[in-house]
Formats: C-alpha cells, structure tokens, sequence
C-alpha cells in the first residue's frame, strides 16, 4: 500500500482542496499518513498569493527534499507539488526546482492525484530528466456535493467552498490568472453537501470562494423566466443559497467569508437579518478609502460607497461584527491617503481588522506601476494603522464585558463567539470542563487585547476557573 504524507499551506480554500486529494487518496486505496519520514510520497500544497507565501511553500519543498536519501525508504520518495504556487509557475519551477521535485499536479488535477501517483512509480524518472508537469492551461475545475473528501478541520466546523475563480481586476491580485474566471456551484449541490455536514456533527458552515457575493451571478440570464420561483428575471445568488441553508434543520452557524463590496445588497443584507442560522459576522476586505487608491487599485468602489455600504450593513443587521483587510504601501499611496485611511478606521471602529503590506506581484497591472513604495515605508504604515486597531480592539473587547454571548467550544477552555472565524479572529477563553464541539453561553468577565475571558452564563465566579491565555 501507497504511504501519502500532505502538507496544506495557505487559505481555507486551498485546505479545501487538500481535503479533496486526501478523499481521492483513501478512494484509491492509498494511506494517509502525517509522518513524511514515513512516507513513499509527500505532496506540498502550496500557496503564492503574496511573497512571504510563496517563500513559506518553497522552504517546505526544500525541507522535505532536504531529508530525502536519509534512509533507503526515504531515497525512493517521491515529492510532489500542487496548488496555486503549481498552478501559476509550474515551467519555472520545472527548472528551479530540477533535482528536488518530481511531479508539479495544478487545480485541476486535485480529483487524479491518486493516477498521478502510480503513474510516477510505474515510470522511473530517468537520470537528469526534468519534472513531470500535470499542469494543463487555467483552471476551469469546481467541486460538487459528492466530491470524495476527507476533512482536515475538527469535527465542529467545516469550509464549504461554494463557488471557485474570480472576475474582478483588482490590479494588485493574481488570483484570477491562478484560479480562472469565477464559477459557481449550484444552490442543489451546496445544500446537499451542507445537509451532510450538519448531520455529520458539524456545528459551523464557513462558506469561501474568492467572492462569495458574486455567488450565482455568473448564471444570470436577463431574460425573464417566469416559471422560476427566485429572481425570475436572472437565477439564484446568495441570498437564495443563505435561506434554504437557513431552513435546514439543526442548531448550526452559517458564516460568510470573502464577500466582495462591490455586490453587497439591501436584499443581502434583509436576508442575513431574517435567517437567525446565520452568524452576525461578516467578511468584507475593502484594501482602502481613499478614492485615489480605489481607482489604481480598481475596486470597483469608491470611499463614499463603502462608507455608505457600512452604515447600511450596521443599520440593517443589527449586532453585526464586520471584520475587514487593507492595503497599505500601495504604488504612488501618499501620506493623505494613509490619514484618510486612518480616521476612516477611528470612525468606523471595526469590530476585527486586518492589514497586509503591499506585495509586488509578478504578472500583475500594480506589479509595473511607477512609484513604487519603498519596504521602510510600508512596514511604517503598517505598524501605524495596527497600532491604531489595537486601540480599537480594546474599545471593541471592554464594550462586550457584561454581555452574555453564544460560543462554540473549539478545544479544552478555548471558544469562539460569533464575531470569531477559525483561525483568523479572537478567542474567548474560557473553563476547561466546557464540552469541545457544543455551543455554550458565556458571560464576558474580561478580556486581553484582541481575546475575553468568560464564564458560563449564570455561574458564580468561584464554581469555575477560566483558562487564560499564554502571556
């Protein structure tokens, strides 16, 4: 039997895809193990959406080969490389990457990583013969309700990934040349996975795709149909995937990821208040405010839209947690763009911000532009507006102390509350006797800085000990 170790690096969408060949794997017949010493194939799954991730993938490359001919077992290994960094410069690497790599498999090859494997035993790699490429032209794959799939996240919480590649022209991104034009799974086969899920146990839906709000509008006919039920005159979008989600039977959260601003709606934001299943977060990165950097960036928006948009959201939704990224060190940003930036985050106080560096993508339309920021002065910027967060997130943290919140249990005196997505936000910490995998509701006793501290609701302080977090 086969022996497969897997390394998932990147986002939630590409753990998804992780999971897919992990399916395929156990499908085929072959062993998923998570010692790659023990291994006879490891495969990298890698990530390139910025530079410190592309260099993260290329030092897991370089390790596993690094160990390879330690032992016999380890001599004839084989080491594979998937995912978006694959996707994107598999005929470099090819080259780069001749000694250390045999095989480079894309996006769309996820589903036949298993062929692949026999494939490169049954044929021995010929003395300096360079790396087999799998990789085929841009992507055009999406998964459906019965992809065989494996999850690699607990059991209480799962990434539902409802709609693959994106249509935007933000200059700054590379994602649509890696992962093609935005396409859609149907309402049918997302509901039919999440119905799974949930009766598997799964407490927790994260939908993901590159913009979940454009989710269905790649289908929309103009011509009105009038035996169609929804949208007669174009087809199902979120909101339509929201409510029958919402109508499956249960106690689960639904929570939605990756939601671009430019196709936020009153109707979203009516349907989100009316579906109690789902959590009052969302996830909306907006990269800016100043006018000036929307347009070079191309957002598709401008400062008073999202201001707008915002306030729209806040009112409609009322309890909502919005979390959101920026840019900062942008090509020709000036310091008025950055005091633009700042007061607009005093003013609208987000509950969780994030803030990335720009990085000088290759391939990109920002990549070539004049006035390019130096290092020195994005790491300034960035430490300027996180600073200012901090702040924030302490305004944001001491405001819920009091409050009674559901959370759900993550592991021993860990929870997330609904403002919190896996990984990425807070924590609340809370006794370790709390049930992992199960909702509980807690009152706020405290916090330290971006995490609370609680205890079960109607407990007397002395009945429980909280475990805090690690100073």
């Amino acid at each position: 039997m086969i022996t497969v170790s897997l390394i998932s690096l990147g986002c939630a969408k590409n753990l998804v895809d992780s999971e897919i060949m992990v399916g395929h794997l156990h499908q085929a017949g072959m062993r998923v193990i998570p010692e790659a010493e023990n291994a006879d194939v490891v495969i990298v799954n890698t990530c390139s959406f910025i530079d410190s991730s592309k260099e993260e993938s290329i030092g897991h490359i370089l390790e596993v080969h690094q160990h390879r001919g330690m032992t016999k077992r380890r001599k004839e290994q084989k080491l594979i490389v998937a995912g978006c960094m694959a996707q994107r410069f598999s005929k470099d690497l090819t080259t780069s990457l001749h000694d250390e790599v045999d095989a480079f498999i894309g996006l769309d090859q996820v589903t036949k990583v298993a062929p692949i494997i026999e494939e490169l035993f049954a044929k021995a790699r010929e003395k300096n013969a360079a790396p087999v490429s799998f990789v085929a032209g841009r992507s055009t794959y999406i998964p459906d309700y019965d992809t065989p799939r494996f999850r690699l996240t607990p059991k209480h919480f799962a990434y539902v990934k409802i709609a693959e590649g994106c249509n935007h022209p933000c200059t700054f991104c590379i994602i649509p040349q890696i992962r093609g034009r935005h396409r859609s799974r149907t309402v049918a086969s997302v509901v039919a996975e999440a119905r799974q899920l949930v009766a598997e146990g799964v407490k927790e839906l994260n939908l993901i795709s590159q913009d979940t709000t454009f989710f269905g509008m790649d289908t929309w006919d103009e011509r009105p149909n009038p035996r169609s039920p929804v949208n007669s005159a174009r087809g199902t979008a979120l909101t339509t995937l929201l409510r029958e989600l919402n109508a499956i039977p249960g106690d689960f959260w639904i929570r939605l990821l990756y939601t671009h601003p430019a196709h936020w709606s009153d109707e979203l934001i009516r349907t989100i208040a009316e579906c109690p299943k789902v959590a009052r977060y969302i996830d909306i990165p907006l990269q800016h405010i100043s006018d000036r950097m929307l347009e070079k960036m191309q957002r598709e928006t401008s400062g008073a839209y999202i201001r707008d948009l915002i306030g729209r959201i806040r009112t409609g939704i009322p309890g909502i947690a919005v979390r959101t990224t920026f840019i900062v060190g942008f090509p020709g940003e000036t310091d008025a763009d950055v005091d633009e930036l700042c007061e607009f985050i005093r003013e609208a106080k987000f509950d969780r911000l994030g803030v990335f560096r720009y990085s000088q993508e290759e391939g990109t339309r920002a990549a070539r532009m004049e006035e390019q920021l130096s290092s020195k002065t994005k790491e300034a910027r960035w430490h300027r507006t996180m600073s200012l967060q901090k702040e924030i997130a302490s305004q944001v943290s001491q405001a819920a102390v009091g409050r009674t919140l559901r959370v759900l249990v993550e592991e021993p005196g860990v929870a997330r509350g609904e403002a919190d997505a896996p990984d990425i936000d807070g924590r609340v910490y809370v006794p370790r006797e709390l049930a992992v995998g199960e909702f509980a509701d807690v009152k706020i006793t405290g916090f330290h800085d971006y995490d609370l501290l609680a205890l079960p609701a109607g407990a007397k302080p002395d009945e429980w000990k909280i475990a805090r977090p690690a100073q």
